[in-house]
């Protein structure tokens, strides 16, 4: 098999609230944390460095802030190796808001950078998920820390 095209994790959800607010639960990690990491040591913000952290799974990342535009779009990397993530915010009618995110630049093989964009698409979806739960409905799911929990097959 060939790949022609670059492995590129995308998720999208509608969430019914303000692009302003559901930016803000991207940008701020005091909202961020009610659905994604546990910890984050500051706001996104155009060239900004900040650190993201898994508690649950003793795992951090140090995500590098290239493009901010409010209510807009955020670009970014993190990982290592480094990969570019794109999230784009789409007011829609009735102050709802489509969400995307696209994740590429994913390193090796072209089977390990498939393997990687399946991943990272299965990690957005649940973030997303997550969000539309906590914005819409004030709820925590506890999405990531259950996707990998201790004991289960292949964990």
């Amino acid at each position: 098999m060939d790949i022609h095209d670059t492995p590129t994790a995308e998720a999208g959800m509608l969430i019914r609230r303000p692009v302003a607010e559901v930016f803000e639960a991207i940008v701020d990690p005091a909202i961020t944390t009610k659905f994604w990491f546990t910890h984050g040591s500051g706001r996104l913000d155009s060239s900004k460095e900040v650190r993201w952290e898994w508690r649950m799974y003793g795992v951090s990342t140090t995500v590098h802030v290239s493009e901010i535009v409010r209510d807009e779009k955020i670009v970014m990397t993190w990982s290592d190796p480094p990969t570019t993530v794109v999230w784009t915010f789409t007011a829609m009618p009735d102050e709802a808001t489509f969400l995307e995110v696209r994740n590429f630049g994913f390193a090796g093989t072209g089977d390990e950078q498939v393997k990687e964009a399946i991943g990272s698409t299965g990690g957005f979806t649940l973030v997303l998920a997550g969000a539309k739960a906590w914005l819409e409905q004030g709820l925590t799911l506890g999405l990531i820390g259950d996707r990998h929990p201790k004991g289960a097959p292949g964990h």
